[in-house]
């Protein structure tokens, strides 16, 4: 009993000093702390990490931003560059229609200037744009013939011929005025017409032409031999043209004939 009493008494006296320890003392209460301390750094962490996530995406969307800001103003720059293009280019197409407009306007006033030869009125030694240049009476002259005005065509371009003999529609000049006798079945001063721009325009593109109808004219004259002569050259110096063509034609015309 006496022991029993002692080993009570002892165990009394152990839980009556682990009750009298101080809480910075008691080992539970240490490990508490501790593990309050670990969830509180745990905590931060998250938190951290949490902020570092927000932040890192807040960057993404304020570069979002900015690339569609440049986009935009891309876009705005494009916008006015391209209304800027279609002003100059209105711009560019008025200036070219007023001068089309200014030239055509012209060209009327200067038609409508133009003297309008009478039948009978144009005498040898006139010319039918007096004071006008070498063009202005070449077309006057030309206007006469597709008219049908023969004669008056002839004064036209024979007086253009002695006014501008350099011009370089001297040629032609000279076979429209031998082309005026064509027409009226004049052959004799037509053929004479026609030689001179041979002998005188041995350049001119109106050669073969001039050639053929020399064949025509003697060949109405009946001059076969100075038209087969006058047909063969045309064929043998000026093929692949319709002068060279119309001349084959002719010949087998006249070998038909006998000629």
């Amino acid at each position: 009993m006496p022991c029993r009493r002692v080993i009570s008494g002892i165990v009394a006296l152990l839980v009556a000093g682990c009750t009298l320890v101080p809480p910075e003392e008691d080992p539970v209460y240490l490990k508490q702390v501790e593990v309050d301390n670990r969830l509180a750094r745990v905590e931060r962490v998250v938190d951290n990490q949490g902020l570092m996530n927000l932040m890192s995406e807040l960057e993404t969307l304020r570069k979002d931003n900015q690339s569609l800001r440049n986009e935009i103003e891309t876009l705005r720059n494009a916008v006015e560059q391209g209304g800027e293009r279609q002003r100059q280019l209105y711009l560019d197409i008025d200036q070219r229609l007023q001068g089309i407009e200014q030239r055509a306007s012209a060209l009327a006033r200067a038609e409508a200037d133009k003297p309008v030869l009478q039948g009978g009125s144009l005498s040898p030694g006139e010319l039918p744009v007096p004071g006008g240049g070498a063009r202005a009476n070449y077309q006057a002259a030309f206007e006469l013939l597709k008219q049908g005005r023969y004669d008056q065509a002839s004064l036209a371009f024979r007086q253009f011929l002695a006014a501008f003999p350099d011009s370089n529609l001297a040629d032609n000049a000279q076979y429209w005025l031998a082309e005026s006798y064509y027409v009226r079945q004049k052959f004799k001063e037509a053929l004479a017409e026609f030689d001179k721009l041979v002998s005188g325009y041995p350049q001119s593109r109106k050669m073969p032409d001039a050639l053929l109808k020399i064949g025509y004219c003697n060949y109405e004259m009946k001059r076969y031999d100075a038209a087969r002569k006058a047909l063969s050259t045309v064929v043998a110096d000026y093929q692949e043209t319709t002068a060279a063509r119309l001349a084959g034609q002719r010949l087998e015309v006249m070998a038909s004939e006998g000629h």
